[in-house]
């Protein structure tokens, strides 16, 4: 037992730790992407810094480097690829996380990791997809604001875990903790780039949620 919590520690670090946001800084521009914009190494800094498609390959690199770590853990435990939420494959993406926010290639300054964690979520839960295409649209065309858009997708995972997965589909009921855990772990993360944009918009909230446009950034 004590090995497998081994290699799904190692594997999800490693694969979490895979500096895609960055690579797209050095390759397309040469800079650090988080020496400029919002300073985060994520693909919604590289779609201001660098460009949408860069971005785009992001956001499949952030969302699949979890899902990847954990299909190899079950792989090479000779698991069922797809099975039940369980311990190792909580360790597993809560390791992959872990390594985008704290990167050993980067010494351990990375991301905030909420793509890595939607990627993983999703994963679990196929079935939240259709919630988070109609969270994420109604929120973006009211604030248009795509990164307050995607962070209220975590609040969407807890529910849908405990009134699909847990109810109609057998999956145990740490699926929703897990959900709802992570959820209140990447919140924190954001909170001092919340303060900053609230410092930046002169005290409004509203500015900080509320854009005038897409391209409009604290």
């Amino acid at each position: 037992m004590i090995s497998n919590i081994v290699i799904a520690i190692i594997i999800g670090y490693v694969f979490g730790s895979f500096p895609a946001a960055y690579l797209a800084g050095r390759l397309r521009k040469g800079i650090d992407i988080r020496d400029v914009g919002s300073r985060n190494m994520g693909a919604m800094n590289v779609f201001y810094q660098i460009g949408p498609a860069e971005a785009t390959l992001v956001t499949l690199a952030d969302l699949g480097k979890g899902i990847g770590a954990i299909l190899l853990v079950r792989w090479l435990l000779g698991k069922d690829l797809i099975s039940p939420f369980d311990f190792l494959t909580g360790l597993t993406a809560t390791a992959a996380i872990m390594g985008h926010i704290f990167p050993v290639f980067l010494r351990f300054r990375g991301g905030k990791g909420a793509a890595t964690a939607i990627g993983i979520l999703i994963f679990l839960m196929p079935w939240a997809v259709p919630f988070l295409f109609v969270v994420f649209f109604i929120a973006l065309l009211i604030t248009r604001n795509p990164t307050f858009s995607y962070s209220l997708l975590l609040i969407v995972f807890p529910f849908v875990a405990g009134f699909i997965y847990v109810d109609h589909y057998e999956q145990p009921l740490s699926l929703v903790f897990y959900s709802t855990g992570l959820g209140i772990f990447l919140a924190i993360q954001y909170i001092p780039r919340l303060k900053q944009m609230h410092t930046k918009a002169g005290g409004d909230w509203r500015r900080v949620i509320r854009r005038r446009s897409l391209k409009e950034r604290l």
